[in-house]
């Protein structure tokens, strides 16, 4: 599989990946629905052609959101993000074996092989023509997960793929994921490409230790918390505390994940995590660092 929707998330993680070296794959939500759904159309359906000719992204151009919607096809053109669209493409050729006698099984192909960080239920028909059906998985009326699945190779499968920010998911959805979601000031869901938490890897054995990756391109920063020293002090400019104190340049960003709040001062160095049982100061790792 070419990066999409699952790559993406190696992306927006990608300090978790280079420190937990794990992702993750398509869990199930629980909102107890089927894979297809009869739906309400979304105020605006796509009406565009399912046809439409794909850009590949084979040189690192990936994490390039216009690139991302070239390679990604009518899928592309069909979801409606509120931030820039998180991953797609198009899909690899199947065996002749593989195919689905149906869309709706083409669809399940689609989950089941290239196992997307998406939904697998609650899918609605948006369109079809000819032999391609459009899929959509809406929330609140705006399309987020878009698949056309073709008949044009040996049996219904796959042919491309887009989706937004996890973020713009169902909680229902995401609460099941290894990554954690904050919220803004207002209240509002932060996109992962900007800002996530998650727990350390069991199979490195630093689940432990949490880890909190903010910012973007070479802004991204990762903070953790090691309350049982799992990882050298040498590793790190200063040590995590969790018995701080905030210090009066101390700046509430307005971010909340649970009954965590962060504060962050000038020193781009440590961040502070407020929490019901005290202030934390977490860490930045001099350099990135994995496990075996």
């Amino acid at each position: 599989m070419r990066k999409g929707l699952v790559g993406t998330l190696a992306t927006a993680l990608a300090l978790t990946a280079a420190v937990a070296g794990c992702g993750g794959g398509a869990g199930t939500d629980d909102a107890g629905r089927g894979l297809v759904i009869e739906g309400t159309p979304p105020a605006k359906p796509y009406d565009g052609p399912l046809a439409v000719p794909v850009k590949e992204t084979s040189d690192g151009g990936e994490d390039d959101p216009r690139r991302l919607r070239d390679a990604s096809g009518a899928a592309g053109r069909a979801v409606e993000c509120d931030g820039e669209m998180y991953g797609g493409g198009i899909s690899d050729p199947w065996s002749k074996g593989d195919g689905g006698s149906t869309p709706e099984e083409g669809l399940k192909l689609y989950l089941d092989i290239e196992q997307p960080d998406v939904p697998r239920s609650g899918y609605r028909v948006e369109r079809e023509e000819g032999d391609r059906v459009l899929y959509s998985f809406d929330v609140k009326g705006e399309t987020k997960v878009a698949v056309v699945v073709a008949e044009d190779r040996p049996g219904w499968g796959p042919e491309t793929s887009a989706s937004c920010d996890p973020a713009e998911l169902p909680a229902s959805y995401t609460d099941s994921k290894e990554y954690e979601i904050w919220t803004d000031a207002r209240g509002r869901r932060v996109p992962v490409t900007r800002m996530s938490s998650s727990a350390g890897p069991e199979h490195c054995d630093w689940q432990s230790a949490h880890f909190l990756h903010l910012g973007e391109g070479r802004e991204k920063r990762m903070y953790v918390r090691d309350p049982r020293g799992v990882f050298p002090p040498e590793e790190f400019s200063t040590r995590y505390d969790g018995d701080a104190v905030l210090p009066p340049e101390a700046r509430d960003t307005g971010y909340r994940q649970g009954e965590r709040a962060l504060f962050r001062t000038p020193d781009a160095s440590r961040v502070y995590i407020r929490t019901p049982r005290g202030v934390e100061l977490w860490p930045a790792p001099r350099q990135g660092f994995g496990c075996a």
